[in-house]
């Protein structure tokens, strides 16, 4: 794991097409800013928890680790 410190407004660059930029530092809370393809999927790691959690429920037999757009949204509507 790369660990970078940054201030205020100071931008990280992944590869060609992503972009986090460190919006606000307030206390013990950080803004994050990510700029992303449409077709990059940007997920908190708690709603891929969730999701993983609730595909397991829904189905033990299914092996992908991978977030549904479906489910997504389904956990960002009850978040």
């Amino acid at each position: 794991m790369l660990v970078l410190s940054r201030k205020e407004s100071q931008r990280i660059r992944l590869g060609d097409s992503i972009v986090v930029t460190i919006v606000k530092i307030s206390g013990d809370k950080v803004r994050v800013g990510i700029e992303a393809p449409a077709e990059v999927l940007v997920l908190r790691d708690e709603l891929e928890a969730r999701s993983d959690a609730a595909q397991a429920a829904a189905a033990p037999a299914v092996a992908p680790r991978s977030a549904s757009p479906a489910a997504i949204a389904t956990l960002q509507r009850s978040a």
